[in-house]
């Protein structure tokens, strides 16, 4: 161990405490965040607890930290971080990441996480200054994945935006000299048709996630592409080559969720379909771009979950997807809208191609860095971060 290190119980680094208890039904208008034991749950009117906070699953989900910078509500789903005894805030978010809390479940078939059990696991500590110096390198890297992320959705607005005005508001270029039907309200050279003339669907494949010969244990194999990972920008099973070629997908291709959260199209990741999505391919009647932005849409969003059935599991059928109507402008204005969307689409992509690699780079380092194998203590933090930020610069 290095000089200055000691091995300590976790409850000498950090104090857990159970979080608060708040139906839904009580939550009062306001903007204080309540966490469950992923993600925010809803906005109360009221904090129990100051920022910078640590929250983690108690019940369910075990082991997702989440690091709060803004006074909280911790749902009692949760346990946080009460007291961090003396301890930087920030390196006890890294250093909780590196333990492994499924394995203190003490639930059956709904998992828990046994506080007692959980306070007497025993890390090795590393003196304040150490600490802090690992938490900025490490938030380096956090810090520049935000920053992405920030820029991605400022470019999905965007696009969002010019969909809205050219498409539904009418407001494309040249539209001043466009004569409007009075009966539609379409230009004159505009139709109205369904999506049956304008696409084909390929189903996702059903693949047995427990004993398929088609799972493998390679993260270089072709990542399933599961609603939820596509939500969450994942990948948690890998697929074979042996898969049937019908069933993978590029990125420039349209992926629909059609069971669950029904009425989301992705684009931009490459893999194979799962059965709960299905491949959109437009034909040359209509613009794939136009077509991607038509159907995340917030109103065809809407009208895509009114057409699915079944209420414990909403399912959109192929027939019911392709019986969506829209607007169709004529292939030249389709172009037009195509061109700078294509080049906003390949920004986004630049973006996710470097936060995933400084994941992969800020995963590989933290294990190393909270065991002591990376020593920092020679280590100017400027040049460091310095060092990140060109990391990031790799995929511009």
């Amino acid at each position: 161990m290095r000089e200055g290190w000691k091995q300590v119980r976790l409850n000498k680094f950090v104090w857990f405490q159970r979080g608060f208890d708040l139906p839904k039904a009580k939550f009062e208008e306001g903007v204080i965040p309540v966490y469950g034991s992923t993600s925010i749950l809803g906005y109360h009117n009221l904090a129990k607890v100051n920022a910078p906070g640590i929250i983690t699953g108690r019940s369910g989900t075990l082991g997702v930290m989440q690091y709060v910078q803004e006074d909280f509500w911790p749902h009692n789903t949760t346990l946080w971080v009460k007291d961090f005894k003396g301890n930087d805030e920030r390196f006890a978010f890294y250093l909780l990441q590196c333990l492994d809390f499924k394995s203190f479940n003490s639930g059956g078939a709904v998992p828990t996480l046994n506080r007692n059990v959980l306070n007497s696991f025993v890390i090795d500590l590393p003196p304040l200054k150490t600490q802090y110096k690992i938490a900025a390198i490490l938030s380096a890297y956090d810090d520049l994945i935000e920053n992405n992320l920030k820029r991605i959705k400022l470019l999905e607005e965007q696009a969002q935006q010019t969909y809205e005005e050219w498409f539904v508001r009418f407001k494309f270029p040249g539209y001043e000299d466009v004569e409007f039907d009075k009966v539609s309200g379409l230009p004159y050279d505009w139709e109205k048709v369904t999506l049956e003339e304008l696409v084909s669907l390929q189903q996702g494949f059903a693949l047995n996630k427990k004993s398929d010969h088609h799972i493998s244990k390679e993260k270089t194999a072709f990542p399933l592409l599961k609603i939820g990972d596509l939500f969450n920008g994942t990948e948690t099973l890998f697929v074979k080559d042996t898969i049937p070629k019908q069933f993978l997908v590029n990125e420039n291709e349209i992926i629909y969720s059609r069971t669950g959260q029904v009425g989301h199209a992705f684009m931009g990741r490459k893999g194979v379909i799962y059965n709960n999505c299905f491949r959109v391919t437009a034909n040359d009647k209509i613009e794939r771009l136009l077509l991607y932005y038509f159907l995340i849409s917030s109103s065809i969003v809407e009208t895509a979950k009114s057409l699915a059935t079944g209420s414990a599991q909403p399912d959109l059928n192929h027939g019911a997807f392709k019986s969506i109507q829209i607007n169709l402008p004529p292939i030249y204005i389709q172009k037009k809208f195509s061109i700078p969307m294509e080049k906003n689409l390949e920004l986004i992509y630049n973006l996710q191609k470097q936060n995933k690699h400084l994941k992969e780079a800020r995963d590989i380092l933290l294990p190393r860095l909270m065991s002591g194998m990376v020593d920092v203590d020679g280590l100017v933090v400027g040049e460091v971060l310095g060092m990140v930020a060109e990391e990031n610069t790799k995929y511009n």
